[in-house]
């Protein structure tokens, strides 16, 4: 034992200078550059040489002792320090899609259940600690829908496979559903996360169903087929859908059975949630919001159009909207707000004629901002701002904002305008109602006369009504007169 450090010393001593001798130092001519072959010959001769060093040096070597053993058995899903993962396929589901799985996957979802209840989320919530329920990118068949087995939890996923509803699925339920009967909780559930799915509702009821809970994900998931929701949010707060596409039927659009969509892709019945980067390709209604202070960016709406009586987002909250809609890009569908209060729709694209539409449902519009948009149409003479007042006139309208949005092949509508005429005489009108967006409205005036000439001219505003402007003066001149009106202020 004490010479082998010695010996393996000079060994490797021997190689280094051998290795060093055929370095080419400098740039100069290897010795064996001239005889051809015999270069690698010696080559060859020298890495045998190497080698039987190495394996000298190892033999003298005392063998180190077993590094490797066998794996010890993993411990029973759901045991107190067992990994958090539940396959589905180890609860009998399968994955081929031909059987029903509905059975495993409850099984899969109450061992889930199983886990630690020293910890808690909200109060009356207990924290699974990030459990996560794998479907293995297995398709699963479903009769019924899968439900939490109780309230009162949170802190886990489902994440990484397709649910396909069967023929007799119920037609009123959701593949997954986030409600329950009872719960000791304010919430049902908290910080749930539904991740790189796909549902196929089979065209038997809604996709997902988050009814009471706190801090919902719905992140890179597939919807279709659905007939009722593709998502329904219903009570609770702060549930966040992103990076997500639905439709009922699949299409990229132009679709021969458009007419007939039917159904809502997405329906937040509920405060403060946010819909982001989701593209909604087929279904009558893209978005319909029904809950406060929700906010949807990014959204690319072309399901059914709004000549076939489509709508990509509608505000079903009256007088008290409080949505911003930033970002989005309605392509041939538009938006309709009832009675909007609170309302934002900025820097957006309106596509194919999409215009938004300011619905009278008891004649408020207050606070709505409709500024910096896009809006591209077919010329056919379509106002890119509507008001529906077959309910009756708006009659509260009070910091409404319709401006800077830049229009082709559309008319353009606005709380602002400004415009210039010039004339020989005593009066000058000017009519701004092909341009503002509320009839015989206009709250604030600014004008100013620039005369031809020596003479000096009085002159006043004498007329406002139908939202034309009149200037008159006290003497004939030649005059160009500039106005510019708004709509904006409180009335």
């Amino acid at each position: 034992m004490r010479m082998t450090q010695p010996r393996m010393q000079r060994n490797n001593a021997m190689v280094c200078v051998l290795i060093i001798f055929l370095i080419n130092v400098n740039g100069e001519i290897s010795p064996f550059d001239d005889h051809g072959n015999h270069f690698h010959d010696q080559m060859k001769k020298l890495q045998a040489l190497k080698s039987s060093l190495i394996r000298r040096d190892l033999a003298s070597s005392p063998s180190p002792s077993p590094s490797f053993s066998a794996p010890a058995p993993s411990p029973q899903a759901g045991a107190v320090g067992s990994p958090r993962v539940f396959r589905v396929t180890s609860f009998g589901a399968d994955p081929s899609g031909k059987l029903d799985s509905t059975e495993a996957l409850e099984k899969a979802i109450a061992a889930a259940f199983e886990g630690p209840k020293e910890w808690s989320l909200m109060e009356g919530i207990i924290n699974l600690g990030g459990a996560q329920i794998y479907l293995e990118g297995g398709i699963y068949k479903i009769s019924q829908p899968l439900r939490l087995p109780a309230a009162g939890a949170g802190n886990l996923m489902i994440s990484g496979g397709t649910l396909l509803a069967s023929d007799d699925f119920p037609t009123d339920g959701y593949l997954i559903d986030l409600s329950s009967s009872s719960s000791s909780s304010s919430y049902n559930y908290e910080y749930i996360t539904l991740k790189d799915l796909m549902l196929d509702c089979n065209y038997r009821g809604g996709g997902i169903s988050v009814i009471n809970s706190l801090r919902t994900s719905i992140d890179n998931c597939y919807i279709t087929h659905f007939n009722t929701n593709g998502i329904l949010v219903q009570q609770g707060h702060e549930t966040y859908i992103r990076n997500s596409f639905l439709g009922q039927h699949i299409t990229a659009g132009g679709d021969p059975g458009e007419r007939n969509f039917s159904g809502t892709a997405i329906n937040l019945m509920g405060n403060d949630n946010a819909v982001t980067d989701v593209i909604i390709f087929s279904a009558a209604t893209g978005i319909l919001v029904s809950g406060q202070a929700n906010t949807l960016s990014g959204v690319h709406c072309y399901n059914k159009a709004t000549g076939f009586g489509g709508t990509g987002i509608y505000l079903k909250l009256p007088n008290l909207t409080q949505t911003r809609i930033l970002n989005c890009y309605l392509d041939y569908t538009g938006i309709v707000a009832e009675d909007p209060n609170q309302l934002t729709i900025t820097n957006s694209f309106f596509l194919g004629d999409a215009y938004i539409a300011l619905k009278s449902v008891n004649g408020v519009a207050k606070g709505v901002t409709i500024v910096d948009n896009m809006f591209s149409g077919s010329n056919k003479g379509i106002d890119i701002v509507q008001l529906q007042q077959s309910n009756g006139p708006f009659k509260e309208i009070d910091q409404v904002v319709v401006d800077r949005n830049n229009v082709q092949g559309m008319n353009i509508r606005a709380t602002n305008a400004k415009e210039s005429v010039e004339g020989n005489g005593t009066s000058w009108s000017v009519d701004f109602s092909p341009i503002l967006l509320f009839p015989n409205l206009i709250n604030h005036v600014q004008y100013s006369l620039s005369a031809n000439g020596a003479s000096f001219p009085n002159y006043a505003l004498r007329n406002v009504s139908e939202n034309r402007v009149v200037i008159e003066s006290d003497v004939a001149v030649a005059a160009r007169v500039f106005v510019t009106v708004n709509q904006a202020v409180t009335i």
